[in-house]
């Protein structure tokens, strides 16, 4: 069974069925955890690195940034049995889509907002497949924790 992660979304879950999916992912950032002993998977999909830009909107949709973000992810699937400790962490997107002059940098400082938060909670990233001008649909099957990319004009890739 596929369930959708919309664009600033979360959904974490131990429902073996499950894969975890979502679209479009162009200077927005997937984050996908799994815990293999526990079998517990989450998914996040935001697209500002830091609440502080709105925080009207980070109230309303905590997803929508990395620093409200992440650790809601994290949080959920630690009520679900996940342990830090055990968790494979797997990071897609960042892209430079619609901004070619790199005026804004969304992807870039979204990507930058991700490693600060990970180095200071001590989360090393298994995986992952950032930058560049392409957009990308991540997965994540519950089952046994497989996570893969779909990048627009190549082939699906296992992250």
């Amino acid at each position: 069974m596929k369930t959708i992660v919309g664009i600033a979304d979360m959904r974490v879950s131990n429902d073996p069925s499950e894969v975890l999916v979502t679209f479009s992912l162009g200077s927005c950032i997937g984050v996908a955890v799994y815990d293999p002993e526990v079998k517990v998977g989450g998914m996040l999909h935001y697209m500002l690195p830091e609440m502080k830009l709105d925080m009207e909107k980070a109230n309303k949709k905590p997803y929508m940034f990395a620093d409200s973000g992440i650790p809601l992810l994290f949080k959920k699937a630690y009520e679900l049995g996940a342990k830090k400790s055990r968790m494979v962490v797997k990071v897609a997107g960042g892209g430079q889509i619609l901004d070619e002059s790199g005026y804004f940098n969304i992807g870039k400082r979204n990507y930058a907002a991700l490693r600060k938060l990970f180095w200071r909670n001590n989360v090393m990233i298994a995986a992952e497949d950032i930058g560049g001008n392409v957009n990308r649909t991540m997965y994540l099957r519950l089952s046994d924790g497989k996570s893969w990319l779909k990048i627009s004009g190549k082939k699906e890739v296992v992250l």
